[in-house]
């Protein structure tokens, strides 16, 4: 392959030739800062250029090869803007953060380096990272690299667009609604959403801790092209950091798993309807883990609605008392008449009502718990409908209930502190354009490497999207 081209290269391809002394770091980061000047004009994904900072960077690594060469040697990355970078503005997508300078890097960005990544851009997100769109006053709307007609999802739909329009290997992103998987699917990118305690995280910058949902829901990870870089990413991401007094040193690679593994199999979305090229991406999915060997029966796993709307409309009631007060001195007229929608759709649980549905959140773990004794994998919708078009959760109550009402198994995760693997499993033809649709593996605690090999095992069978979204990005308009 021509040095030029390095850019189209997985994180593990590339890794393989950097390693091996094939490819020097600067190469692979002078090519994909080329692919970043072709495409991110016109898509907006990166917001804050590092290519001076990643130049260099990728020098000292030509010339200290012997004393690291770490599973991401050379590797670029892009980091999202809500977390610190040491120099560099969390900004949060707010006009007002727009000089809140990091004093040092958060633990996600210290572990891709030390693991040798290549830190090129800070990507998009948008207002305070809470929506599941990508657009805020201080850099304008990111654009999905599959055309106008869908968001780029959110809140890391900066890292989605970029990684898979081929600016950089992997994206950082974080989650604590859907952050990772919606732009991943929107996108048709591949991620995992870490369990509770699994990345250690923290911002340097911050003046106060964050509220206790926000702490036990948020979480940090990446989002890839292929499913197999989070195998080779992962494992660095979740190093410990003394900062971070929750994170739980757990190895990534579980004991191995008695063959073969139940998969419980759902297609219910709770009186939402379920469209067509959805359900045909859910049965693609299930008949690809059939024929990997899993076990994949169509059963019934505890009533993700009932836990999904109770741990967000939690989430509300402590973003009301939290950060409403920071929405309303310093966001737009958009993102505060979006939280007023937010809190018609998710009434907030206040006061003892408050307390009491904190400790009904391990009655919603436990019952999965014991469910997934049985299921280790569950395979669920992700959105009952293929991925909406920007601005849609701006169009009123309807809108914001087709965006996020209907995104019960996504948050439904985040309040259970359960990992979500979230792949590509069909290419969908709709009338507006082609458009890639998700599903999600949930797994046991701890065991993010076992969705990771089911999202592996469907990939495997059905392809990445990536050459079918390069095809449409390069073909004659």
């Amino acid at each position: 392959m021509a040095h030029q081209d390095l850019w189209r290269l997985s994180a593990r391809e590339l890794s393989h030739l950097t390693t091996h002394g094939e490819v020097t770091p600067t190469e692979a980061v002078t090519s994909t800062l080329a692919r970043m000047d072709a495409v991110n004009p016109a898509l907006n994904a990166v917001v804050e250029d590092l290519r001076d900072e990643a130049l260099a960077r990728a020098e000292a690594l030509d010339t200290q090869a012997a004393l690291l060469r770490g599973p991401l040697y050379g590797v670029p990355v892009t980091i999202k803007i809500n977390v610190d970078q040491t120099g560099h503005a969390t900004s949060n997508g707010v006009t007002a953060l727009r000089d809140l300078i990091a004093p040092d890097d958060a633990p996600v960005v210290q572990n891709l380096e030390r693991a040798g990544a290549v830190v090129i851009g800070r990507t998009n997100t948008p207002e305070f990272s809470f929506r599941a769109d990508t657009d805020n006053p201080l850099f304008g709307r990111t654009h999905n690299p599959w055309g106008p007609h869908i968001s780029p999802g959110g809140s890391s739909g900066g890292g989605g667009a970029a990684v898979m329009a081929g600016i950089g290997a992997l994206a950082h992103g974080n989650d604590i609604g859907g952050s990772l998987r919606f732009p991943a699917a929107a996108n048709g990118a591949v991620t995992v959403k870490p369990g509770l305690g699994r990345v250690p995280a923290w911002n340097p910058s911050q003046k106060a801790e964050r509220g206790l949902l926000a702490q036990l829901m948020s979480v940090q990870g990446l989002i890839t092209r292929r499913a197999a870089d989070l195998h080779l990413a992962m494992p660095a991401l979740i190093a410990a950091d003394i900062r971070d007094p929750f994170h739980a040193p757990v190895p990534w690679n579980g004991p191995t798993p008695g063959a073969p593994i139940r998969v419980a199999f759902t297609r219910n979305t709770f009186g939402y309807d379920l469209h067509p090229e959805v359900e045909a991406a859910l049965l693609a999915a299930r008949d690809a883990l059939t024929d990997a060997g899993y076990i994949v029966e169509e059963a019934e796993p505890p009533n993700a609605f009932e836990a999904g709307r109770t741990g967000y409309r939690a989430l509300m009631g402590e973003v009301q008392s939290l950060l409403k007060p920071d929405i309303d001195a310093h966001g737009s007229d958009t993102i505060r008449a979006l939280f007023d929608t937010y809190f018609q759709e998710f009434p907030p649980f206040t006061g003892d009502a408050l307390l009491e549905v904190y400790a009904k959140r391990s009655h919603y773990a436990r019952q999965w718990a014991m469910f997934m004794a049985d299921y280790p994998l569950v395979l669920t919708p992700f959105l009952p409908q293929p991925f909406f078009a920007p601005d849609r959760d701006l169009e009123g109550a309807e809108g914001a209930h087709d965006v996020l009402g209907c995104a019960v198994y996504s948050y439904a995760m985040n309040y259970m502190g359960l990992p979500a693997a979230c792949v590509p499993s069909r290419l969908a033809a709709l009338p507006k354009g082609p458009q890639p649709i998700n599903v999600q593996i949930v797994a046991q605690r701890w065991r993010e490497d076992m969705a990771v090999d089911a999202a592996i095992a469907i990939e495997d069978r059905i392809g990445p999207m990536a050459p079918h979204l390069w095809e449409q990005m390069t073909a004659p308009s």
